[in-house]
């Protein structure tokens, strides 16, 4: 069974490709092995979704090598 990680001390970031307004963004935190925890800025104290590191990477690649829009 898979452990849910502790995200009480998480540090959170914007995503860069965010559109830069206050109301589209959502915030990535790194350091947790295997996992990418993602929220909505709009709601930090609303639920996060966990993806595998390897899904978040094939999603950032397909974003960044124009495949995602």
């Amino acid at each position: 069974m898979k452990r849910i990680p502790n995200l009480a001390g998480a540090a959170w970031r914007k995503s860069s490709y965010s559109d830069g307004g206050e109301d589209n963004c959502v915030e990535v935190s790194a350091g947790f092995p295997g996992v990418v925890p993602v929220r909505d800025s709009k709601n930090p104290t609303g639920g996060v979704l966990l993806f595998p590191a390897a899904a978040w990477a094939a999603f950032i690649g397909g974003v960044k090598g124009g495949r995602l829009r």
